[in-house]
């Protein structure tokens, strides 16, 4: 299965460098999806232009747990969403072990970081080149806000609600 991905990843992927169009690679959890998530791949996808070919990647359960909290959608949903997503024209899960992985199969023109996302883009863009990696690395500003905006909000408010527990009977 491994083999076959990395077969696929590099048929999609040469078949748009070679019409120079640009591909953009966004990277998330995506846990509980919410309209910052939407704005982050719709300008992640504009960064590219209007050809962009936007490539997601999604953090595997393990990296979740490790960097964040216990995810509370398993990483083979999060993917089937994202994939599902408007701006998004591929998606795949990300490596468990190196996160640079998929970057070099996929070898993206541009990376974006959200607006939530701690990473010192000067030390990413040393870390590509020593890769071999040119991957321009930009951080999406703004953020689409709204009461739920983010993942720890949703879950938040979904523990202080109280609910009869008939409404659960059929799930």
């Amino acid at each position: 299965m491994i083999k076959t991905l990395k077969i696929i990843i590099n048929n999609i992927t040469e078949s748009y460098r070679g019409a120079n169009i640009i591909i953009v690679m966004a990277t998330g959890t995506f846990d509980i999806i919410h309209p910052g998530h939407g704005y982050y791949l719709e300008e992640s996808k504009k960064v590219g232009g209007a050809d962009a070919h936007l490539v997601v990647v999604v953090a595997r359960d393990s990296t979740v747990r490790s960097r964040k909290r216990i995810p509370v959608v398993d990483e083979e949903q999060r993917l089937e969403v994202i994939k599902m997503m408007k701006p998004v024209d591929e998606a795949y899960l990300g490596s468990e072990s190196d996160m640079f992985e998929i970057v070099e199969k996929i070898k993206p023109n541009i990376i974006t970081i959200g607006s939530d996302q701690n990473y010192n883009i000067d030390e990413l863009k040393k870390q590509l080149l020593e890769k071999g990696s040119n991957a321009d690395v930009v951080k999406i500003e703004g953020y689409k806000t709204s009461l739920l905006d983010s993942t720890c909000k949703i879950i938040k408010r979904i523990k202080g609600m109280e609910f009869d527990e008939d409404i659960f009977k059929d799930c």
